[in-house]
């Protein structure tokens, strides 16, 4: 135990103590445990002092025969000589797990060994506190547990059941507990758990069968019994019983004290699919029947284990499923007239009502075995019987197709119309419907055209029997976008309309139509089909002509001007086209050309590459009508002067298409020409005084003022100069202060005690202000200007001439009074001040310095006193 002792006041004190006692525990007893098992007693020390690695006695108790050495990690010899042996052998031993941790380990467990065993540790504490040893009671028992089984069925077929008996016992001497499990152990795969049931009467399923539909089955003999139902080949194997005894430890937990493992025996099973297998046999050869009939079918399956399969079945027409029943005896893709039933075990029929011609085909079925249960199946084996023909003889419809033109184009652009009739419509079956494919032949044309060379039929596009589209890969895009229009006006009567015709458009085209009747699937099905002959579609193709002509709606006479100028179109032998326009410039006949702006037919609008990007909110181009673009520049430069035009394209554009270029023109040119003229500047002087007196503050005003083309107040800037000259009339003077065009001021070095400072009140306007003024700041004053503006012909910052202002005089007086009255109010104060002390002085020394320190007597006769003095 260490203590420290803390007062911090002279009256009060306090003790603190912190305490360290060694901990020695076991593992908690009593234990029990069986003969011939391996046994280990755990014990450890904390809060103890010294050396980390602690060493460790084991010494055992059996009854009054006293304590026996067993073993010690720090004397070899420390071990009783009846003990030596087993220690040498290794059977008993002492392993350390830690510094302050060891076990002691008895590899096989014997009868004698039960005792209580102490632990304990040597001190290496200063101090003797806590305890030292401990023990743990350990008691074996004999080993009576015993475990036998009966073989099982060594061959099983697939999907029948496996029951394995295991009977686990031993001598009730003690509280112990019993479990078993049923293992399956399959060559290269480690032992898998099946089923156990516990000590404590929980039953638990191994991984991978909790879905297998596992049954206990316990006989009156005590043997305990498993079914394991629905095998498959994963079943296989040998089968494995294990027995353990379990005794309940203190805090709860179940310890196994011994197991014996035995082998029950080795199951094959049987793949439904060889051996006695599925075998399928369909009753019925080929046969043909009429429109309406019924057709029956039946399937037959043999196989050895039926009973143990479930079966589902399906009948497939052309290899595609008609009806099917599913394990559960569910079926699926039936109908009113189509039907699949169980006449009995292995026997199957399909039923087919009121049969048409979509009925016919190669009959077949297939039949699944499946295997299992409890939500797990497993597919044992899969087999098709050979097929049988099933022919439908039926009258197919007869009818006539006409193809005519309803709108025939005249021009590149024009509507186009085509209609394909249906008459004489003869064995058309209630429900049924026509479908339409149109066809197209391009006409011969020049060498090079991949279209126009070959003689190739292409197709455009189709309806079928539910009125669903197909377009052809030619013509998907423009089919899409409502181009081309396929529709049916009428039940016997289809159209093709193209709104919009081309000169790719014109060749030979045909229409086929085909009847369609209900089929046994739900679906519709091809009865007939008829082609009409080619009708050409052809047009004097006449080529397009464009027109653009320029005019100039606002002109720039000067510099800065805004100059405005429209464009407009005109075609022929165009439908409905769109316009792109290019503003292109060249500043001489001879010169190159520049784009200035361009508009594309989607009224896109971009600059081109002889626009200044500082300038581009000047430029302006617009649509103003159907066939007008007006083009604005806004402030004018000399840079602009030259020859402007519009450079005009038409597009033509099918629906959901992309723009097609069909001509160009180019306008007439508009000039652009003005002479350079300048704005004008001046410059004035004022103040609201030219006298005042010191310590005032002067205020002058320069005031600057401009005509002509005025700029504007964002392009216009004044660098401002102000200048004093002593003398009237002298030279131009000193340099009091400035501000540049940026607005930077700056004032030259004064030796006077007066400051200067200047200010802008508005744009053409600047102050001067003389702080404290005293009389070196009279004299003449005048102001100068350079003026800076951004020129509209150049855009450039220009400066102008400098300006000068007349001068203007400033007189700062001199007061008489209020230079006298400090000074002679000044001087009064001292004289008093010098008189007062002297008179002080002289009665200071009258009293001190000139007094007579001899004493003489009073004469009593005053008479005589009084002549003397």
């Amino acid at each position: 135990m260490a203590c420290a002792r803390s007062s911090p006041l002279p009256v009060q004190t306090s003790l603190v103590c912190v305490s360290h006692a060694r901990v020695v525990s076991v593992s908690p007893g009593p234990l029990l445990r069986v003969e011939g098992q391996p046994v280990s007693l755990r014990c450890d020390v904390t809060d103890y002092e010294g050396p980390r690695e602690q060493d460790f006695d084991w010494t055992m108790q059996q009854g009054e025969a006293g304590s026996i050495q067993v073993i010690s990690t720090f004397d070899p010899k420390y071990s009783d000589v009846s003990l030596s042996d087993r220690v040498a052998s290794g059977d008993l031993s002492v392993v350390r797990l830690g510094d302050s941790v060891v076990e002691l380990r008895i590899q096989e467990v014997r009868s004698s060994d039960s005792a209580t065993y102490l632990c304990s540790t040597p001190s290496t504490d200063s101090v003797v506190s806590g305890n030292y040893d401990a023990g743990v009671t350990l008691k074996v028992i004999a080993n009576t547990l015993k475990v036998a089984s009966e073989a099982p069925e060594p061959v099983v077929p697939e999907g029948g059941d496996i029951t394995l008996y295991c009977n686990v016992t031993r001598h009730f001497t003690d509280p112990t507990y019993l479990s078993v499990t049923w293992s399956l152990r399959r060559p290269g795969i480690p032992l898998v758990d099946i089923l156990t049931v516990g000590p404590d009467g929980d039953v638990v399923t191994g991984s991978g069968y909790a879905d297998r539909g596992l049954r206990l089955a316990i006989r009156r003999d005590g043997a305990f019994g498993l079914v394991v139902a629905g095998v498959t080949q994963a079943d296989a194997g040998m089968y494995v019983c294990t027995g353990k005894e379990w005794i309940h430890e203190e805090g709860g937990q179940w310890k196994s004290i011994v197991e014996k493992t035995v082998e029950m025996g080795a199951v094959a099973v049987t793949p439904t699919g060889k051996g006695d297998g599925v075998c399928l046999v369909c009753t019925l050869s080929n046969t043909t029947l009429n429109m309406d009939d019924t057709l029956t079918l039946t399937c037959l399956v043999a196989a050895g284990n039926l009973a143990s399969l479930a079966l589902e079945v399906t009948w497939l027409v052309d290899g595609r499923t008609a009806v099917s029943l599913g394990r559960d005896g569910v079926v699926s893709n039936g109908s009113p007239s189509v039907g699949l039933e169980r006449m009995g075990p292995g026997e199957f029929r399909l039923v087919v009502r009121g049969v048409r011609g979509s009925d016919k085909g190669l009959y077949s079925c297939r039949v699944r075995a499946w295997v299992g249960g409890g939500g797990r199946w497993y597919q044992a084996a899969e087999k098709t019987s050979n097929p049988v023909q099933v022919l439908v003889t039926q009258i197919k419809p007869n009818f006539a197709v006409t193809l005519t033109t309803s709108s025939t184009p005249q021009v590149t652009g024009d509507p186009t119309e085509l209609a394909c009739h249906v008459t004489n419509i003869t064995h058309f079956l209630a429900g049924g419907r026509l479908g339409v494919a149109w066809e197209y032949t391009p006409l011969p044309g020049p060498p090079g055209d991949r279209l126009t060379t070959t003689q190739t039929t292409l197709p455009i596009g189709s309806l079928d029997a539910h009125g669903n589209l197909k377009s052809g890969t030619l013509y998907r895009d423009r089919l899409e976008s409502g181009a081309i229009v396929l529709t049916r006006v009428e039940p016997d009567t289809f159209k093709l309309r193209f709104l919009r015709t081309q000169e790719v458009d014109m060749g030979a085209y045909a229409c086929s139509v085909t009847a369609w009747t209900p089929s046994r699937q739900g679906g519709m099905e091809k009865v007939a089909e008829f082609l009409t002959p080619p009708l050409t579609v052809q047009w004097e193709a006449k080529g397009p002509s464009l027109t653009a002509v320029a005019q100039r709606v606002r002109e720039a006479v000067a510099g800065g001007a805004t100059f405005e100028m429209s464009c407009t179109v005109s075609h022929v032998h165009l439908q409905d086209p769109g316009y792109s326009v290019l503003v292109q410039t060249q500043a001489s006949v001879d010169s190159a050309t520049r784009t200035v702006l361009s508009l594309s037919p989607d009224s896109v609008l971009q600059h081109g590459g002889a626009t200044d990007p500082n300038r581009r909110d000047s430029l302006v181009l617009t649509k103003t009508g159907p066939a007008e673009f007006r083009f604005r520049l806004a402030g004018v430069q000399q840079a602009d002067r030259g020859f402007y035009w519009c450079d005009i394209t038409a597009w033509t554009k099918q629906p959901g298409q992309a723009w097609t270029k069909a001509v160009s023109a180019k306008s007439n040119k508009v000039q652009i020409n003005f002479q350079e003229t300048g704005p004008s500047f001046a410059v004035a002087i004022r103040s609201d005084t030219t006298t005042l007196y010191p310590w005032e503050t002067a205020k002058m005003v320069c005031a600057l003022s401009v005509s002509g083309a005025s700029p504007k107040s964002d392009d216009l800037a004044y660098e401002v100069r102000w200048y004093l000259t002593r003398l009237r009339g002298g030279n131009k003077g000193t340099l009091l202060a400035s501000v540049d065009r940026f607005g930077l001021v700056k004032k030259e070095a004064r030796n006077a005690s007066s400051d200067v400072s200047l200010e802008r009140t508005d744009t053409h306007t600047y102050a001067l202000n003389i702080h404290s003024t005293q009389d070196s700041d009279s004299g003449e004053y005048h102001c100068q200007a350079t003026p800076w503006y951004l020129s509209a012909s150049t855009g450039a910052w220009t400066h102008g001439a400098d300006l000068t202002s007349t001068s203007m005089f400033l007189t700062v007086r001199f007061p008489m009074w209020d230079s006298l009255k400090l000074p002679l109010l000044y001087g009064s104060v001292a004289s008093v001040s010098v008189g007062l002390f002297s008179l002080l002085l002289g009665f200071i020394c009258a009293h001190c310095c000139c007094r007579n320190t001899t004493h003489t007597p009073r004469s009593r006769n005053k008479l005589m006193d009084l002549e003397m003095d």
